[in-house]
């Protein structure tokens, strides 16, 4: 069955159709506002902008100098202060002084290890000599040819 009372489906539109068609017919109200008010402004709007530039630029070049000249030294020795505060010390390096001390050690106790072994030796000789001596002395003939100007006798070694 057909119903007569229907409209034709081109007839009608959905309730999103009505509501887009209504935000396209606004927007394009708005563009042809907008544009009308740019054309309205655009001259004085122009004027005032460079009026604005030119009492901006000096003030602009006075900040930059300050921040050149006062602010900039300023901020970086504060924070070359505090680099220096926050940063940990440095672990000490084994230095020279207990190398050395070893060095010193070592030569001390190799000088006095080649005194005792020529003390030692010394003492050897001594006493060979003194054995000598005493043997020559018991024979009784006593050459006086290795003796010294002082009268000391030397040994033939």
């Amino acid at each position: 069955m057909i119903n007569i009372r229907r409209k034709p489906p081109e007839d009608v539109r959905s309730p999103i159709g009505r509501a887009q068609d209504a935000a396209r017919q606004g927007a394009e109200l708005c563009r042809q506002g907008a544009s009308s008010a740019a054309e309205r402004i655009m001259p004085v709007a122009g004027e005032r902008v460079m009026i604005v530039r030119g009492w901006s630029a000096p003030r602009l070049q006075r900040a930059a100098r300050y921040v050149e000249t006062g602010l900039a030294p300023r901020v970086s020795s504060f924070l070359s202060d505090v680099a220096h505060r926050v940063e940990p010390p440095k672990p000490a390096k084994p230095g020279r002084g207990g190398l050395m001390t070893m060095m010193g050690v070592v030569a001390a106790v190799g000088v006095a290890g080649a005194v005792a072994t020529r003390r030692g030796a010394l003492r050897d000789l001594t006493k060979g000599s003194d054995e000598h001596a005493a043997d020559a002395t018991s024979a009784d003939s006593m050459t006086v040819s290795g003796s010294d100007v002082d009268g000391q006798v030397q040994s033939p070694h």
